[in-house]
């Protein structure tokens, strides 16, 4: 069948693959839980049914607040096989963002996963005019729950309510608005950007011819549903017929992997970094030969390319997978063909390290606006330090002047919701969705982003520093979980950095440095002298202009909880000049 709304892929998974048991899974009490296709096409039908009777129309919209469960899908799909427009937002933002997009939004009813959420946007909604009822997907005592919509949808289903759901379906064209998904608000109030049925179909069949998946394979799914990423990813694989299997929770990751031995998954860098470094760590731990056959491999695997280092190169990479690669991909639970990544830069290490290993990962890149992919690598076609080749010819990419990238094509958004204003910053009358982000292209064929736009600052030498680039360069460092780098009309490029506490701790155990708390840690003369020689050794990795001069070290780490990074891991560099503008000032003091 011809794939052009959201639903009807879901439409085409029940009609290639209606005999498949694992369309979606998650665990609940210590069980995988199995919904066959049937039966997620059954329970979209329900919230259709459901929606209807309770008297929603095209147009109007629901928000979501959830954990990843086969209920988002039966919500999502149910919402837009009837027209309403899925409203889905991150389960970790502020209640000063929550109170924007729901009113903002103007959502008649909000679905949230638990108890806690429940208690915590109970108050929030009572704020909310356009609100009128929370239901919950948990049973929760005093709350409604979602079932009864379907059990409505259940109860009122006959052949009258069947057919207005026919026709309410082939009211619904390609260009009708499907989500707003609000960004990620790095510099601000979260924007509503307008996505159609399109911008999600278009990229989920070019995505499907495109990736080592098919119907006999499983994917977990850990980035929040929400995520632009998640979700196109998502209706891919459905697309596919791949079985998705919801981990418990990013904490539980590592184990639900072992269970159900993935074939891939889609990540963020920072996870993939953390991946990573808890390998390297173990590595660490090793002693004699055991340890030397280690760092062995993890030095053949860093200098990795695809074809052109020589015979005896691929040789000891053969016999680094025997020894020490095997036991990676087994953690992984050995099955994994691919993994994506997105969502901010992947350091080219490792890249190169994972393919080495045989765990191809593929970069790539967009934004909610595109929603997202606008470039990606993939097998045949990867590049490392580049996001890959632009998705399909459908789209186009140029370079303006000052090197920004340009983008027009059927996955670009109809605009930001109720702000004609910023709607017309973002796409210039001839078209052009203008990204913000600086890039070129490698042997014409090969996008690469070498930063922000809005990010590059200028010192008081005249010369300009990528704060982006330098911090993935220094984020290779296991001393270092996150940084920031300052020096806007300075003399040189400074950093805050937040240190990989679990990292230092382990070394000042070894160098018998004792300290009763992080904040006496960071003041401590061999752990700054220990900082600066790791800083030295990175410097010579960047250019003159680049280098950092100073730094301060904080005792905190960064999260989206604690408000430096989004919930997209991004940082927020408005925030960390606020937060820390003392640290700052002391970075630039002539005597320090």
């Amino acid at each position: 069948m011809e794939v052009k709304r959201i639903f009807d892929i879901l439409d085409n998974l029940n009609e290639k693959y209606p005999d498949k048991a694992d369309a979606l899974a998650c665990k609940k009490d210590g069980a995988w839980i199995k919904h066959s296709t049937k039966e997620y096409h059954q329970f979209a039908n329900y919230v259709s049914y459901g929606l209807l009777k309770l008297g929603f129309n095209r147009g109007d919209k629901i928000a979501t607040v959830s954990n990843n469960r086969p209920e988002w899908n039966f919500a999502d799909m149910g919402m837009l096989q009837v027209g309403v427009v899925h409203v889905p937002i991150y389960p970790t933002i502020s209640d000063k963002e929550y109170r924007h997009i729901l009113k903002h939004s103007d959502a008649k009813i909000l679905l949230v996963s638990n108890e806690d959420l429940y208690k915590r946007l109970s108050i929030i909604v009572d704020e909310i005019e356009s609100i009128k009822e929370i239901y919950t997907f948990d049973q929760i005592e005093g709350a409604k729950n979602f079932n009864e919509i379907i059990e409505l949808g259940k109860k009122s289903e006959d052949y009258n309510l069947r057919g207005t759901l026919v026709n309410r379906k082939a009211e619904i064209s390609e260009d009708d608005l499907a989500t707003i998904i609000y960004t990620s608000g790095t510099t601000g109030l979260p924007k509503g950007v307008m996505l159609s049925h399109k911008t999600f179909t278009f990229q989920a069949k070019k995505i499907a011819k495109l990736v080592p998946i098919n119907n006999k394979h499983r994917m977990i799914s850990f980035l929040p549903l929400c995520h632009v990423l998640e979700r196109v990813g998502g209706y891919a694989f459905q697309y596919i017929g791949t079985s998705i299997y919801y981990a418990e929770g990013i904490e539980k990751v590592a184990e639900n992997i072992k269970e159900i031995q993935p074939h891939g998954f889609i990540t963020v860098p920072r996870l993939l970094e953390k991946v990573y470094d808890k390998i390297v760590a173990k590595g660490k731990e090793l002693e004699g030969k055991k340890k030397d056959l280690f760092f062995w491999a993890l030095n053949l695997g860093e200098e990795y390319e695809f074809s052109g280092k020589g015979f005896a190169y691929y040789a000891k990479l053969k016999a680094a997978n025997l020894l020490i690669f095997s036991k990676w991909r087994e953690a992984l639970g050995g099955n994994i063909k691919m993994i994506i990544s997105g969502g901010a830069a992947l350091q080219p290490r490792l890249a190169r390290v994972f393919h080495a290993a045989q765990i191809p990962v593929y970069e790539g890149y967009g934004l909610s606006e595109t929603a997202p992919v606008i470039a990606v690598n993939r097998p045949g076609g990867t590049m490392f330090g580049t996001v890959g080749p632009v998705l399909s010819s459908e789209q186009d990419v140029k370079i303006a002047e000052d090197g920004e990238i340009l983008f027009k094509g059927p996955n670009l958004m109809q605009g930001y919701l109720k702000d004609e204003e910023k709607t017309k910053e973002a796409i210039d009358t001839d078209g052009w969705f203008h990204t913000g982000d600086i890039g070129t292209f490698v042997d014409g064929r090969y996008l690469k982003i070498t930063d922000r736009k809005k990010e590059m600052f200028k010192l008081s030498t005249g010369k300009y520093v990528a704060p982006g680039a330098v911090e993935n360069v220094l984020k290779e460092s296991f001393f270092i979980e996150q940084l920031m780098i300052v020096g806007e009309n300075e003399k040189f490029a400074g950093a805050l950095v937040s240190p990989n506490f679990e990292f230092l701790h382990d070394w000042c155990h070894d160098k018998k440095i004792h300290y009763r708390d992080n904040k006496e840690l960071i003041e401590h003369p061999e752990v700054i002298s220990r900082y600066q020689e790791e800083l030295d050794e990175f410097n010579k990795k960047l250019g003159h202009t680049e280098r950092i001069k100073r730094f301060e070290l904080v005792c905190e780490e960064w999260t989206p909880d604690t408000g430096e990074l989004s919930p997209t891991l991004k940082l927020k560099r408005r925030v960390v000049k606020e937060k820390y503008k003392d640290k700052i000032k002391k970075i630039y003091l002539i005597n320090k």
